[in-house]
């Protein structure tokens, strides 16, 4: 037994040598030091005078010095009462030299987020770090093929040059696009929805068609978003891989699994039992309208927001929400679950790493700010407002405690991207060619501020147009645009004029209901028209020069599932151009309406009606420019400006148009090819009424048509072939049953 017990106790000392040994220290004193100050050094040990210090503590301070990155060699030694720090410090960086690289815009890149910069210390474990960053920017810019080598060159006053020898080899193209698995949609459906594009020689602008893993991930979030909205909750785009195919050349491959389609059931909201139920009466209403319909993240987003209205209307501001998921077979039941939390407040908001984006323009977009209640639905909705305004790569936020107890701390951390683009186009049909060139910036200078320039050359017309558009003049939500334009149209041949017109436009845009946007705006143009020899008597007393000054007003009612390639919904466009000086006061009137649904799976049917008339206010006769051509898409079967009142043997249009349009696509026809869509189509139309001359009997008839039509995505770029039949027509129009458009970028 006594033996035992001198176990017991040696074990004791053994474990606890730490207790014992420490002292209280009365010195420090550190060597080596030269740049580095000795309080700095001390600071980093978190040590100081008449502190007890042990062995534990030595590790520490050994630790935490060598972790400031400071110092190449570090010791440490405790001896009667006295700390002793030895210390041999990095070198000091001079420079920064990156060889091999001509370009300013890749040395930019290539230099985000290293560790290492002038004037700081030399850490070779931050070199190799710095080495690996380096490499991984230079993916993002196409350069997968790049080699990376360093070199240190010693100088005086342990000082050194870092030399980065890169070697940036030929760009990763994408030779191919695939996708495989349990994909549903066709290849020609989900390549228009991502935003990488296959290499083609002619394509010398185009930025997409080189290897990009972060494109490459937002191609991975684009493809799930849209199966989301398409019902497939579980979707599983599990893998995006490239291939390589030959030196230079990759394969990207999607791997999607789908899996079941998923249809609404049975949604109900639970709120707390001091909620006023009664105001959430146009939830329930909602939920009756979903129920049996795909499943769509967006309609999800939509309940969201409107119980997100209802409850801070509600003065019930400081609410979290969560959704419960029970999936039987196809069906999904949904239990929206509000509750009421603790008032707690937002102390601060701080934002990170917004280098070029002014913090005005971030804010704006903030539904929650300082000294508001903490909503956890607001803040979601705050960092998409950020994703969607499309300036930045990435968006993080985090909620941290403050130190009073009932307020948070939210931090923002933004990555920012490229905003500029330049676009050019081409595209030729039986309607004849078009050219297109334009140069974007979505975010100038910081400020939010889109400015665009574009240039379309067809045989008809060349078009010139400058831009800014700020989405959020002064705080208000409300865009302010303002447009200057240069336009000449050449209808000599079939109409008998020809018009240069110039001038500019300003107006705003809001969001004045909820998907109900009103515009209204001005405008100020110059025009000058000429005849010629061929056009008629009547003709020739209409050329001269022109000013007109007007009010527009635009009516939007969008109720689209999505704004891109709808399948649900429609969208109501009303448009009204108010003389204010003019010679001809033409008062312009212009409805549009589409419908969109799917009247079977992957089917996708559009109904259109079209109305617009252009008449004198003051009884003159409206200029020729003024008159009403339809649209080529409005009457296939058609030749384009070729039906409608003629005056002598030009077509001049009238002073009013009409169309109806259905079209839908039959997917069981070429449901295997991947790169085919087929579809039907009737058309209905006329334009009609002449104000300067009568006698125009043939502008009364209706004209019609039926067709079919044949979408083909070919290697050179979207091919559309319609075949029509007129159905009904005047004597004097012009048919055409074949037409064809093939369209392509650069």
């Amino acid at each position: 037994m006594f033996i035992r017990y001198i176990i017991y106790l040696l074990l004791i000392f053994i474990l606890l040598p730490v207790k014992l040994s420490a002292v209280e220290l009365k010195q420090i004193i550190i060597n080596g030091n030269d740049r580095i100050a000795d309080e700095t050094i001390q600071m980093f040990a978190s040590v100081s005078i008449n502190e007890e210090i042990s062995a534990d503590n030595i590790n520490n301070i050994l630790k935490s010095i060598y972790d400031s990155s400071f110092f190449k060699e570090v010791s440490v030694n405790l001896e009667n009462n006295i700390l002793t720090i030895n210390v041999v410090e990095n070198p000091l960086i001079q420079k920064i030299i990156f060889n091999g690289i001509k370009a300013k815009k890749i040395k930019e890149k290539i230099a985000q987020n290293l560790n290492l910069k002038s004037r700081s210390s030399f850490n070779e474990v931050y070199l190799q770090k710095d080495k690996s960053i380096i490499q991984s920017n230079l993916k993002e810019l196409g350069y997968y093929f790049s080699k990376i080598e360093t070199r240190i060159n010693q100088l005086d006053n342990n000082q050194v040059d870092i030399f980065y020898e890169i070697s940036l080899g030929k760009k990763a193209k994408i030779k191919k696009i695939s996708f495989i698995g349990d994909k549903i949609f066709k290849d020609k459906k989900l390549k228009s929805l991502i935003v990488s594009e296959e290499y083609k020689f002619w394509k010398f602008i185009s930025g997409k068609k080189f290897l990009n893993e972060s494109v490459i991930n937002l191609d991975k979030r684009l493809l799930k978003n849209f199966y989301l909205n398409k019902g497939y909750i579980n979707v599983d785009v599990n893998s995006s891989f490239a291939k390589l195919i030959d030196e230079s050349s990759f394969e990207l491959i999607f791997n999607i699994r789908a899996n079941k389609k998923v249809f609404f059931n049975n949604l109900s909201l639970e709120l707390p039992n001091d909620f006023n139920k009664e105001n959430y009466v146009s939830i329930s209403s909602i939920f009756e309208d979903l129920n049996g319909k795909p499943y769509s993240i967006n309609k999800i987003e939509k309940i969201l927001d409107e119980i997100d209205k209802i409850s801070v209307s509600d003065q019930y501001e400081s609410i979290k929400s969560s959704v419960v998921e029970n999936i039987e077979n196809d069906k999904l039941n949904l239990k929206f679950i509000i509750q009421g939390t603790d008032k707690i407040y937002i102390q601060k908001i701080n934002i990170f790493g917004n280098n070029i984006t002014r913090e005005d323009v971030i804010r704006n977009q903030f539904e929650i700010d300082e000294g508001d209640p903490f909503n956890d639905i607001l803040l979601t909705k705050t960092i998409n407002n950020l994703k969607n305004l499309n300036f930045f790569k990435n968006v993080y936020e985090e909620v941290i405690d403050s130190d009073a107890t009932n307020e948070k701390i939210i931090n923002i951390s933004i990555e920012e991207k490229p905003t500029g683009e330049i676009s050019a186009g081409a595209g030729v049909g039986t309607s004849g060619g078009t050219i297109a060139f334009g140069v974007k910036e979505k975010n100038y200078l910081g400020k939010g501020i889109t400015v665009l320039a574009n240039a379309t050359i067809n045989e008809e017309s060349l078009k010139g147009i400058f831009s800014v558009s700020n989405p959020n003049f002064n705080n208000t939500d409300k865009s302010i645009n303002f447009s200057a334009e240069a336009i000449e149209t050449d209808r000599l041949s079939t109409s008998g004029y020809k018009t240069n017109k110039s001038g500019f436009s300003l107006g705003t845009k809001f969001e004045y209901q909820d998907d109900f946007f009103l515009g209204l705006g001005f405008s100020n143009f110059y025009e000058s028209i000429e005849t010629d020899s061929t056009a008629s008597s009547r003709q020739r007393a209409l050329d001269g020069n022109y000013w007109d000054s007007s009010f527009n007003i635009n009516f939007d009612y969008d109720k689209r599932n999505q704004k891109f390639q709808a399948t649900d919904g429609f969208r109501s466009r009303y448009f009204v151009n108010m003389p204010i000086i003019s010679e001809t006061y033409a008062l312009s009137n212009t409805f549009d309406f589409k419908s969109y649904s799917e009247l079977y799976e992957n089917n996708v049917s559009i109904l259109s009606f079209y109305l617009r008339s252009s008449n004198s206010l003051n009884d003159e006769n409206i200029k020729l420019s003024e008159r009403i051509f339809l649209p080529s898409d409005k009457l296939r079967g058609f030749e384009r400006g070729k039906i409608g009142p003629k005056d002598g043997d030009d077509f001049v249009g009238g002073n009013y148009a009409a169309a109806f349009n259905f079209s839908s696509t039959i997917p069981q026809i070429f449901e295997n090819s991947q790169n085919f869509d087929f579809l039907f189509f009737i058309d209905v139309a006329n334009v009609w009424g002449v104000d300067y001359f009568k006698g125009d009997d043939e502008g009364s008839k209706i004209r019609s048509s039926i067709g079919i039509g044949l979408d083909w995505l070919t290697p050179i770029g979207p091919l559309n072939f319609t075949l029509a039949e007129s159905l009904s027509k005047s004597s004097s129009d012009i048919t055409e049953s074949f037409r064809f458009n093939l369209g392509t970028t650069f």
